[in-house]
């Protein structure tokens, strides 16, 4: 396997490709966008740049990762020659399965199509195509560069032999790949995203304040970075959006997200990218301030 096309250049997309072509892999990356081609470019140089200017990376490899990869707009020409597609859109189901139902029409027929989602059935996504032994969950975290799990979840009907190519394959990436099964929120997010919507009903049933939360897990629990201050970097629209996914999937109450987190997402209070969650972002500045609501 050789030819790797990666559908989406956000910040999960970006990361991939920049990951694969690094480790010698033929890489498309593929989005409607070109400006967020433009920008998923110009971000994998300043990730590159930065690996060189720590030692981790020579300038002569750096070229070589850049001459490795390059970009498209149109899906066919993307995956004409793929052997492995991995798809990192946004985390809609709508959007996810019409892009499973294209790569099933326009991928050659031996390619295996893999998803990033942190959180949507691999059996469902699957279903959509004529080769649901073909398709499988490859979950990097984020940021993909440096982070070295990948959840690797076989859907209902995914084929032994496609969980050890992918298995494998993630190695190759000096990666920790781990198998799971088809579940809402798989392990990462089912057992993440609870303790995130728990510190924020710890909020908003006025137990504790946004900084007192998040110390209390980072020194009492060895968290590196608090629950509030993980959820503003994840996205607070993604963390609700799987929350939403384990609520429906498992039918269960205690998934239920909670009234502030509906309501910030509402307001378009999103975390770092939207400059506000739990905490203000300035832009350029690390210091972090809680936002002035909770003050």
């Amino acid at each position: 396997m050789q030819n790797i096309t990666v559908i989406g250049g956000g910040t999960m997309g970006n990361g991939i490709a920049h990951v694969f072509a690094q480790f010698g892999y033929t890489v498309t990356l593929v989005d409607v966008a070109q400006a967020a081609l433009d920008k998923a470019q110009a971000t994998i140089v300043k990730n590159l740049d930065r690996q060189v200017n720590k030692g981790t990376l020579s300038e002569a490899d750096k070229a070589a990762t850049l001459a490795r990869l390059s970009f498209q707009t149109d899906l066919a020409a993307g995956v004409q020659h793929a052997e492995l597609v991995v798809e990192a859109a946004t985390e809609n189901v709508t959007l996810k399965l019409k892009i499973f139902g294209d790569l099933d029409q326009m991928a050659p027929a031996g390619c295996i199509l893999a998803t990033n989602t942190s959180s949507i059935s691999i059996t469902k996504i699957a279903a959509a195509t004529k080769r649901p032994d073909k398709v499988i969950g490859m979950h990097f975290m984020n940021p993909v560069p440096v982070m070295k799990l990948v959840e690797v979840i076989r859907g209902y009907a995914t084929s032994n032999e496609v969980t050890q190519q992918i298995m494998d394959l993630s190695r190759r990436l000096e990666k920790v790949p781990v198998e799971v099964n088809d579940y809402p929120g798989f392990v990462a997010n089912r057992i993440l995203m609870p303790m995130i919507n728990e510190a924020i009903y710890t909020l908003y049933e006025g137990v504790s304040g946004v900084e007192e939360i998040d110390t209390v897990m980072k020194l009492g629990m060895a968290h590196p970075m608090g629950p509030l201050q993980l959820a503003d970097f994840i996205g607070l629209d993604v963390c609700l959006a799987i929350l939403r996914v384990l609520h429906e999937g498992f039918g269960n109450p205690k998934y239920a997200p909670c009234p502030l987190l509906v309501n910030m997402v509402t307001a378009g209070k999103l975390g770092a990218k939207s400059g506000e969650g739990f905490y203000a972002y300035t832009p350029g500045s690390k210091e972090l301030v809680v936002a002035e609501r909770f003050r």
